[in-house]
């Protein structure tokens, strides 16, 4: 079989029919040997250890209800961004005087900031990624990284650090082709990157804190694309490379709402990704219509119809329903389906139990068998 053959089909068979964005609630263990590593009660390399131990049990598990890639679950991450983007040289994490805000909660205090060039020299998760690929085995690997836009968007920049929007974009640029260079050469052949930031421009609020900040939101989307695809640019051709765009998963509550529409040409016809994991849980995300932009025959669109913030399971002939009112702009063939986001996305988990995840993904699945075979 040919190079070419092989990638091809890779590109036909990922993402998976039913797949899944990446992040799974942290089991009681993790998150007392967390607590107990915080006081002084045991070492890091105790914590690793639980971490491992852990992480085979959570392979395991998606193997046996039928996943076709695999996570680690997020299981040695506090946050889905953070914790990467502080791996990067020139940026530093800091204790903020307030979270982040949601619909009725606030996360923890905690930010980050630009300090100096950013560049990636080596990164810590490198190794995470080398201990997942061992574990799985023969089945895929799937790794999960923030996008470029999420330092853009919410890391803070000291005086002085740089000039222009533009500079750091382009320093951030090289950054990301040098840590997906790095991942490839360990084995990864299923990247997603997460994106929140796109969410602040599908509503009016959104947008005015964009202008508030004296920026131009038409320009902005411009450059945030230019900053994904960029990093993107030079990825081997048979790394496939996925997009989640999510509109904030924080305890089963969310940060924005709005339809796809105001920057769907963007998201759907300039993107360079090979697939877009997409939010349709609820009527925050609007309707299909946006989808009439994909102008790609090569695009996977992943549907999140199925919502990882409840245990209650969905319809599934309302799902299957939902399924063909989206192929009526996308043809069938190219739509997969997923949860609309991780089940937790920061260390605390979404509000649900485990046994209620599971039988989630196994409701994707289910589903996605009876749809597509």
């Amino acid at each position: 079989m040919t190079l070419t053959r092989i990638v091809e089909e890779r590109a036909v068979r990922a993402p998976f029919k039913g797949d899944h964005v990446g992040s799974f609630l942290r089991p009681e263990r993790l998150k007392q040997a967390r607590l107990q590593k915080a006081k002084g009660e045991i070492s890091e390399q105790d914590l690793r250890q639980v971490e491992d131990e852990e992480i085979v049990k959570l392979v395991e598990k998606q193997k046996a209800v039928g996943l076709e890639a695999v996570t680690d679950g997020d299981f040695r991450r506090r946050w889905w961004h953070f914790d990467f983007l502080e791996g990067l040289d020139g940026v530093e994490g800091f204790q903020t005087d307030k979270g982040l805000q949601f619909e009725g909660v606030e996360t923890k205090a905690r930010g980050i900031k630009v300090t100096g060039k950013v560049e990636f020299k080596d990164h810590y998760m490198i190794e995470h990624f080398k201990f997942l690929k061992k574990v799985a085995g023969d089945t895929v690997a799937k790794f999960t990284i923030p996008s470029p836009n999420m330092l853009f968007f919410r890391a803070g920049i000291e005086d002085g650090v740089y000039e222009s929007d533009e500079a750091l974009i382009e320093d951030l640029v090289v950054a990301y082709q040098g840590v997906i260079q790095a991942l490839y050469d360990e084995g990864c052949r299923y990247l997603q990157i997460d994106d929140t930031s796109w969410a602040t421009f599908f509503s009016e609020k959104g947008r005015a804190s964009i202008e508030a900040k004296g920026k131009d939101p038409e320009k902005m989307a411009k450059l945030c694309a230019r900053a994904v695809n960029e990093s993107i640019a030079k990825r081997p051709e048979d790394l496939l490379l996925t997009m989640h765009i999510c509109r904030g998963n924080f305890k089963s509550t969310f940060m924005t709402s709005g339809s796809y529409e105001e920057i769907s040409e963007t998201i759907f016809d300039e993107l360079n990704v090979d697939g877009l994991f997409l939010e349709f849980d609820d009527e925050r995300s609007g309707g299909f219509e946006p989808l009439r932009h994909v102008n790609r025959s090569d695009l996977s669109i992943v549907l999140g119809l199925i919502t990882s913030k409840t245990g209650e399971l969905e319809d599934a002939e309302r799902v299957k329903a939902r399924l063909a009112e989206a192929s009526d702009y996308v043809p069938l063939k190219q739509l997969c389906l997923s949860p609309q986001c991780g089940f937790a996305s920061t260390e605390e988990g979404n509000l649900l139990t485990e046994e209620e995840q599971w039988e989630k993904v196994q409701h994707v699945l289910e589903i996605s068998h009876e749809v597509w075979g």
